[in-house]
């Protein structure tokens, strides 16, 4: 080895120096940093843990929150069913009451005419009578029991058919 240049003790000095080196070096610098390493690749895969926590969660949040609006539609729908239906029946019962009302106003009207009507053909028999037995009295010229006669036209008048009451 000298005709290269190297000194055999100086070699194996430099070969000592070079092990107590490594080994200094690994106990005081490579298991340190190791540890960094370790301890740093360990909270990168919490933290990755964590955001695959908190990114399930949010699914899970986003399927709640879809969830709750089709829970919400169908609510709405309902309810607007239900409005309807509940116009439909307000209506038909606003429908039935004006059809009751108009028969009860007929039906009133119906009575009023009837009334009238009655009225009517008892003022003209009464003024029939009247004009029979003045009629009467003129032609026989001279004045019977005005009572008499009423008596005898109102039984005239009951077997006539145009007078009779219905």
């Amino acid at each position: 080895m000298e005709h290269l240049g190297l000194d055999l003790a100086t070699f194996i000095g430099q070969l000592i120096s070079f092990i107590i080196l490594l080994g200094l070096l690994t106990f005081f610098g490579y298991k340190p940093v190791r540890k960094m390493l370790d301890e740093r690749s360990q909270r990168i895969k919490e933290s990755i843990e964590k955001a695959e926590a908190i990114k399930k969660e949010y699914e899970q949040s986003q399927l709640a929150v879809q969830e709750q609006l089709e829970k919400a539609h169908k609510e709405s729908q309902h309810i607007i069913a239900k409005a309807v239906q509940l116009g439909d029946n307000i209506k038909e019962e606003a429908r039935k009451a004006a059809k009751e009302e108009a028969k009860a106003i007929y039906a009133q009207a119906h009575l009023q005419m009837e009334e009238e009507r009655d009225k009517a053909i008892g003022e003209l028999r009464q003024e029939f009578v009247d004009t029979v037995i003045l009629a009467t009295e003129k032609v026989i010229s001279e004045t019977l029991d005005k009572e008499k006669h009423h008596n005898l036209i109102e039984k005239i008048l009951e077997k006539s058919t145009v007078f009779r009451k219905n």
